[in-house]
């Protein structure tokens, strides 16, 4: 399985000799006479990100000169970590920074994805409570990246630690995002409760959808080992998948992986029908997302259309990044809906 998302000249495809646009840094091209005339393509795009980095820029000045007070801490970079939000001053860069993602992701490249990640999980780390929810849009940017163990273990976290009533956000001692190497061939049974968020639900479907093509590339492989030495099959099959499948003794060896197949299939299926039940909307608009993806959602309650077009359009990318995907969602549509 192998992602779309990749660093390469928008004009060529080139992935060699690549230089960043020294405007948005995240955009990259094989040289001068292709950034110029992709330029009319590119520039709305760069100029959000340059603006949105600049007001960020501006945001985080006021709180470094802050000399502190009363209500608001000095050195709040420090002193403030885990509880940002809850100090008044902090929300103007708080807000920047949220703004400064969204306008990151609207380049497709692994660099802008990469960026906004590393905003989105800083973001997290200066407060843990979330107030902004930035957390919803960050499993779709570990996918997107390919960082599907990544994505599995943050998810993990907040389904277990993260559902603790007396677990204390502001309490920076206590474990945070501490799930590591978390076993992603599971029982999904923990995300198809009634009130599992659909963001959460959708990237773990995405996730088990790629290991189950990564297992069925090793079942097609069985029989190329027919026909070539086992070490240059053990190289082929080490690369038709992911770190998370190669690192699997047991299933890198095993010759037979029917009963592993039916496993995800069925977990799948199961996700499937679980975001179905919290949202309705969800899947057709995945496979027909037309206005969705450029609405602009304000207030929502589970189970609207206003919170699918905002789940939408966090996880439209790494679903269509994903080869095969947005078939498999087709055919479960019609077997459960008829549509």
């Amino acid at each position: 399985m192998r992602l779309s998302l990749t660093s390469r000249c928008p004009v060529c495809s080139s992935t060699e000799h690549l230089l960043r646009c020294q405007g948005c840094k995240v955009q990259a091209y094989c040289g001068r006479e292709h950034q110029v005339s992709d330029r009319d393509a590119h520039k709305k795009a760069c100029n959000s990100v340059k603006k949105a980095q600049h007001t960020l820029d501006i945001e985080e000045q006021k709180l470094r000169a802050h000399p502190g007070d009363f209500m608001t801490p000095p050195n709040l970079f420090e002193e403030g970590v885990g509880h940002f939000w809850g100090i008044h001053e902090t929300r103007p860069y708080m807000r920047a920074r949220y703004a400064l993602i969204e306008s990151l992701l609207k380049i497709q490249t692994s660099q802008a994805v990469q960026s906004a990640l590393n905003h989105a999980l800083d973001m997290l780390r200066l407060c843990r409570g979330d107030n902004i929810g930035v957390r919803d849009c960050i499993p779709a940017m570990f996918l997107r990246l390919g960082k599907d163990q990544a994505c599995y273990d943050f998810i993990k976290w907040y389904f277990t630690t993260g559902q603790d009533p007396h677990y204390d956000w502001g309490d920076t001692d206590l474990p945070f995002l501490d799930v590591k190497d978390a076993d992603s061939f599971e029982s999904v049974e923990l995300y198809t409760g009634t009130y599992a968020d659909i963001s959460f639900v959708v990237a773990v479907a995405l996730i088990k959808f790629r290991l189950l093509l990564d297992i069925k590339a090793l079942q097609n492989s069985t029989v190329l080992g027919e026909k070539v030495p086992q070490e240059l099959l053990d190289s082929i099959r080490g690369q038709l998948v992911s770190s998370i499948v190669a690192g699997n003794k047991d299933i890198m060896q095993n010759q037979d992986q029917t009963v592993l197949i039916k496993k995800l299939e069925s977990q799948v299926e199961e996700l499937f029908k679980a975001v179905n039940t919290s949202n309705k909307y969800f899947w057709p608009a995945l496979l027909r997302p037309g206005s969705n993806l450029n609405a602009r959602p304000q207030m929502y309650s589970k189970g609207t259309v206003e919170h699918m077009q905002l789940v939408l359009q966090y996880s439209y990318a790494s679903w269509v990044e994903t080869p095969g995907a947005i078939d498999m969602i087709k055919e479960l549509s019609k077997k459960h809906t008829g549509n």
